[in-house]
């Protein structure tokens, strides 16, 4: 009598076939994009445990994404990928399987709501994507019904593995991955939900640009304050919003340079040409950025499309597009 189970194949076993995958994928230039977890906790920051808590707050899903946790605990999820409406994953099971999860857009009027709900209750994009907000703005994003999370009947749930059940393990695992994933970048959930999380920030800077021979001095001060209100950033400019105060020589030299344009690729020459327009230091850049002195400086030293990861990326190209 034959045994109709499949052999037992170890989880180390698995993952090293799964790895040799996702390596010929990359060869052939996939960028691949594991869900690592460390420890049992799978999510750890506000974001992250939000979309969990919001997942599992509903009975069709409470009962069947455990079976995913061990999954995305133990690396299955070998490459997930959020993008606007949908979610593509790769997971390693007894074969591996592909995932694809689409997710409608948040409702228009759901939308505004929620900006009316957060309007002069977040201080900067940092604090936001931090999640380092009110307990106002925390209960609104969060609300089960009329928040930013999706409702059940807003994902469709796709898995190419032979279960036959809606939701397998593999799809829990990639749900699960996603808390995980947010915990680094969750500026994703507003990128999957189809809507601009810049929005919600509605502070502005009022900079006094009128002042006679100051024009250059208001450039300067504008470009600060709106780096301070974007990233929470002190960027201290009192001593150049100063009316009639003669400017140094250095910021003379400065009001020249013309305005960086945001580049296809990030090289050592761009940044420099952005820290030098923006008039600040390099522990000033660097703490803008989130990165220390010496990263910039290592940066600065390299030749050729800067290999940044992405939220460094993202942050810098946000700072272009302040600028």
């Amino acid at each position: 009598m034959y045994n109709k189970f499949p052999p037992y194949v170890s989880v180390a076993r698995r993952r090293a076939k799964a790895q040799r995958a996702m390596d010929k994928l990359r060869k052939k230039g996939q960028h691949i994009h594991p869900v690592e977890i460390k420890g049992r906790t799978i999510a750890t920051t506000f974001w992250g445990s939000a979309w969990c808590t919001h997942l599992e707050s509903f009975s069709d899903y409470a009962n069947r994404l455990p079976r995913g946790r061990t999954y995305a605990r133990n690396g299955s999820v070998c490459h997930l990928d959020v993008q606007q409406g949908f979610i593509k994953a790769i997971v390693s099971g007894s074969a591996l399987y592909n995932i694809r999860i689409s997710i409608g857009s948040l409702e228009e009027t759901k939308w505004q709501h929620l900006q009316k709900q957060c309007a002069g209750e977040i201080g900067s994009m940092l604090e936001l994507l931090q999640g380092k907000i009110s307990s106002n703005v925390m209960s609104s994003v969060t609300n089960t019904t009329e928040g930013l999370f999706p409702l059940p009947e807003e994902i469709d749930l796709t898995c190419d593995c032979p279960d036959a059940v809606y939701m397998c393990k593999h799809i829990a695992a990639v749900l699960y991955g996603v808390g995980a994933r947010l915990d680094h970048s969750p500026e994703l959930l507003f990128l999957l939900r189809g809507v601009n999380h810049e929005d919600l920030i509605t502070a502005e800077v009022a900079i006094d640009a009128t002042a006679a021979g100051n024009k250059s001095t208001s450039r300067r001060a504008k470009v600060k304050g709106n780096l301070t209100d974007i990233f929470g950033i002190n960027m201290d400019t009192s001593a150049d919003d100063t009316p009639n105060k003669p400017a140094p020589k250095k910021q003379i030299k400065a009001t020249n340079l013309k305005v960086p344009k945001k580049p296809q690729s990030i090289t050592a020459a761009s940044i420099k040409k952005l820290k030098k327009y923006l008039d600040l230091s390099n522990a000033d850049f660097a703490r803008l950025l989130g990165v220390s002195p010496s990263t910039i400086s290592r940066w600065e030293n390299q030749t050729g499309p800067l290999k940044l990861q992405d939220h460094n990326r993202e942050r810098l190209l946000q700072v272009f597009d302040t600028a």
